[in-house]
């Protein structure tokens, strides 16, 4: 469940609060709360603030928090920034972390960061370049892939999603997983 939100794309993104109550989370029975945190951000303070009072609220009723990598437009996408923004939201308490794929140093990331990270999607791309993605971000130490676009906006959301789980949980090539997206699709 995504908990937290605030100002739409026309103001300042990181300006953001704790969206959702804990008994609507109990009400329905989320396996997790997701909340954005904006390292380097305008409001890192109210965004880190957010993420920390969810996961004391979570852990009461064993719901556990993703802090999500909110990167600004102004911001780079590089290793050591996420190498900071993972670890950070890590050593405060997030049970694992949603954050980009990055081709230079992500290995790195993954081995600096003492929970479990999963990737997003990013923008919708083509389903063999996502699924590249996908495996090159498990083979470097991610625990698993959050795509929305790259699933939703496939020609065939059902084999695309089969694929992405071959290569999650079956360690399929991107390669093969893209001949069996092919194979069902068909």
């Amino acid at each position: 469940m995504r908990a937290s939100g605030g100002s739409s794309i026309l103001k300042e993104l990181s300006n953001e609060d704790i969206a959702v109550n804990m008994e609507d989370n109990i009400r329905l029975n989320v396996c997790a709360m997701a909340v954005q945190v904006f390292i380097g951000g305008e409001y890192e303070k109210q965004s880190v603030i957010n993420m920390t009072r969810l996961i004391d609220k979570g852990t009461r009723y064993g719901i556990p928090t993703m802090a999500v990598t909110a990167v600004g437009t102004d911001m780079a996408r590089d290793a050591r920034y996420f190498r900071l923004a993972t670890r950070l939201c890590a050593e405060l308490g997030a049970h694992y972390i949603k954050s980009y794929y990055i081709e230079d140093g992500f290995e790195s990331i993954t081995s600096c960061c003492p929970v479990p990270i999963v990737i997003a999607g990013g923008k919708k791309m083509p389903e063999a370049d996502a699924l590249k993605m996908a495996y090159n971000a498990i083979q470097q130490g991610a625990s698993g892939v959050d795509m929305g676009r790259n699933i939703f906006q496939s020609e065939s959301p059902t084999s695309m999603i089969q694929a992405v789980s071959a290569v999650v949980h079956k360690d399929e090539t991107p390669e093969r997983a893209f001949e069996m997206y092919n194979d069902l699709k068909a």
